[in-house]
């Protein structure tokens, strides 16, 4: 199976970051150590969880309508 274009989180971006500390279920991390090792096989360049991490929280809230759309109302009830 081709892996390339099938992992809903594609190549990742340069980013600034900031270091965030949070505790996750065994299972959970290794769930994203096996979805690190696919996304590298899937774009070539090793990758881990941490790493991975912040780029899906972030693809999880643009997706997030009621998220936007709570978002959207508050920027336009904040005056300019």
């Amino acid at each position: 199976m081709n892996t390339t274009k099938k992992l809903r989180l594609g190549p990742l971006p340069k980013t600034d970051s900031v270091k965030l500390t949070f505790a996750c279920p065994v299972s959970l991390k290794a769930d994203l150590d096996r979805y690190a090792a696919l996304h590298a096989q899937a774009y070539g360049g090793a990758v881990d969880a941490t790493t991975l991490i912040p780029h899906m929280l972030d693809a999880f809230m643009a997706g997030d309508r009621g998220f936007r759309r709570r978002q959207a109302k508050n920027e336009k009830a904040t005056p300019a």
